[in-house]
């Protein structure tokens, strides 16, 4: 696979030969785009949604990579739809969410992986579970396919309301933690679901070191046949990474570094003292749970609850703080308190 950033585009699905052939000459005229994907099967909700145009869809997506040089990528679910891609030299696959989710299907496509030198890509499984993630990765490694990254595209999440997908960057983050030689890739198209608010979600992925994207482009976006709303223009993509700030891992500075480094040490005697505290804290808490039981009182306790969201949103706007991180502090120290 191209190294970093690694730009892939192209629309959520193959709709007519025309319409990838001419999505995939803009992308490769950008001369932003290392990568050309396009949705050949289309894993959908309801019945009745677009699947996709199937396998007659490779030969089109055959033609765009002989036309532009650009290398082609796209998703599988069974064995049977990898060796159709295989079939026509798809350079890259990659294993959706709904794919992810299920070791079965994974399984299947690991087993039919076997003696092949493809890279492969695997995207989060759509609920919030690095296990089911890293079990992925596990089947297809033990595939023998030595080439293998991730595709963060965010998570289901109930009462989310400003993605289409949660994107729960701490879990990408403890993910790429766990396998720091793979490739990570970030999927705002599908985080996003609206195109107005694509640029800022690359930019926060970029701004956290994901190695590249992988962002929807179709020629006439809001005729897609699927996911018209998160799909831009190849032009607007091109202006939109234009318009990025691209930051490096690193500078060769020893002042910079001789200054985040002492400021890193004040980091660490303040997590120091942080888990001192937290210590103390949950030794009470023990002694709180301890009076419950013994004399038979609810753990919850509504009132009390109410009392330390107020007081820690009052004290916590003082301090600075965003609500954000206030009500994740509050709710931990709410569950080690039941505890």
């Amino acid at each position: 696979m191209q190294g970093r950033p690694l730009i892939i585009s192209g629309p959520c699905s193959a709709e007519t030969e025309a319409q990838l052939l001419e999505t995939a000459t803009l992308l490769a005229q950008t001369g932003k785009v290392h990568m050309l994907r396009a949705g050949i099967w289309k894993p959908r909700t309801k019945p009745g949604m677009f699947e996709g145009v199937g396998s007659v869809g490779l030969p089109w997506l055959q033609k765009a990579k002989q036309q532009t040089g650009l290398p082609t990528t796209v998703e599988v679910a069974t064995a049977r739809q990898l060796e159709d891609a295989l079939r026509h030299e798809v350079d890259v696959i990659w294993i959706g969410a709904r794919t992810t989710v299920n070791p079965f299907s994974v399984q299947e496509v690991a087993d039919a992986l076997r003696g092949t030198q493809v890279p492969v890509l695997i995207k989060n499984p759509i609920n919030p579970d690095l296990d089911l993630w890293m079990g992925a990765v596990e089947r297809i490694a033990r595939a023998g396919v030595q080439q293998i990254g991730l595709i963060h595209r965010g998570f289901s999440a109930y009462g989310n309301t400003e993605y289409r997908n949660a994107p729960m960057w701490h879990l990408a983050i403890e993910m790429k933690r766990r396998n720091p030689e793979m490739l990570m890739i970030n999927d705002p198209s599908h985080i996003g679901g609206r195109r107005n608010i694509l640029a800022d979600i690359a930019q926060k992925a970029i701004d956290l070191d994901f190695d590249g994207l992988m962002i929807e482009s179709h020629v006439n976006p809001d005729e897609a046949w699927s996911d018209a709303k998160q799909q831009i223009t190849p032009a607007q993509l091109q202006a939109m990474l234009e318009a990025m700030v691209w930051r490096k891992e690193n500078i060769d500075s020893s002042a910079f570094h001789a200054a985040l480094e002492a400021l890193r040490q004040q980091i660490n005697h303040l997590d120091d003292e942080l888990l001192q505290l937290l210590s103390q804290r949950m030794k009470i808490a023990e002694q709180i749970g301890t009076y419950k039981k013994e004399n038979e009182i609810t753990i919850l306790q509504t009132n009390r609850w109410n009392e330390i969201l107020e007081r820690a949103f009052q004290r916590g706007e003082q301090a600075g703080l965003i609500p954000a991180i206030l009500m994740q502090c509050t709710w931990k120290a709410s569950v080690i308190k039941t505890k």
